[in-house]
């Protein structure tokens, strides 16, 4: 059995200041599936969404989105305990802060807490403690959070579930004729040093920051796949029937 860390990002869980229950659901459900075979932790953006979906403050202003994060954190938890209770599958929250993960002893606190939670068929709900900790909120995502927590929790490999359905030659934004990459084992330094480019009023990454937690995992011999979050299908053919259908896998080099 391995153990599969999934991050979801804001551009998926919203839309138009919403949450997107529609699209929550079918990530449950997927996840619900995945959990037959393997040990699913969950990387959840989307608290600060929820939290505008209550009180509409500037999301430009830290303090606001501090506040967000606190009101949305638990109408998010709410949320997706009311899905996946149809599976009967029982959720947790673990919060951290980018403190946490730098530390010994609190990385090996939090490696044991999911442990437990796995070992007794819970799914860890995992996201920045925003109302303490401004670092993702100013400048990373949970990308890199979830890197971090794929590596440190001994986890196989991390899905990101994205707007962005794969990792291109160009920005296919820009270029109509831009080719998705299937499989990537070394990320060029140049790629690392661009600028962030997120989609959304909620979103704090973009494509560096995936980039970011994949040249993380690479360097530590851990897998990603880099798929839509928005049609599962690609992730759903390659971790049900082995098949690559659309998506990027970023994979250490065979030895």
């Amino acid at each position: 059995m391995k153990r599969i860390v999934v991050k979801v990002g804001s551009a998926v869980l919203t839309q138009n200041d919403r949450i997107a229950l529609n699209r929550m659901r079918a990530l449950v459900d997927f996840l619900a599936e995945l959990k037959k075979s393997n040990e699913v932790i969950l990387v959840s953006s989307g608290a600060v969404a929820a939290g505008y979906t209550q009180v509409q403050l500037d999301k430009k202003i830290i303090k606001n989105k501090q506040a967000l994060a606190a009101i949305g954190q638990p109408i998010i938890m709410d949320l997706y305990s009311q899905k996946f209770s149809f599976h009967n599958i029982i959720i947790s929250q673990v919060l951290v802060t980018s403190a946490n993960l730098s530390k010994d002893d609190d990385i090996r606190r939090i490696k044991n807490t999911v442990d437990t939670l796995l070992e007794n068929n819970v799914i860890p709900i995992v996201n920045e403690n925003d109302a303490t900790s401004t670092v993702e909120l100013e400048v990373g995502d949970n990308d890199q959070l979830s890197a971090y927590i794929t590596k440190h929790t001994d986890s196989d490999m991390l899905i990101i579930l994205s707007d962005i359905d794969a990792y291109y030659d160009e920005d296919p934004r820009k270029n109509k004729s831009a080719k998705s990459i299937k499989s990537l084992h070394v990320i060029d330094e140049s790629e690392l040093q661009k600028e962030a480019s997120p989609h959304g009023d909620f979103a704090t990454g973009g494509i560096l920051t995936k980039l970011k937690a994949a040249d993380y995992l690479l360097s530590n011999g851990i897998d990603m796949f880099l798929s839509s979050g928005f049609d599962l299908s690609d992730i759903k053919s390659y971790m049900f029937d082995s098949k690559q259908t659309g998506g990027t896998l970023f994979i250490k080099e065979a030895k």
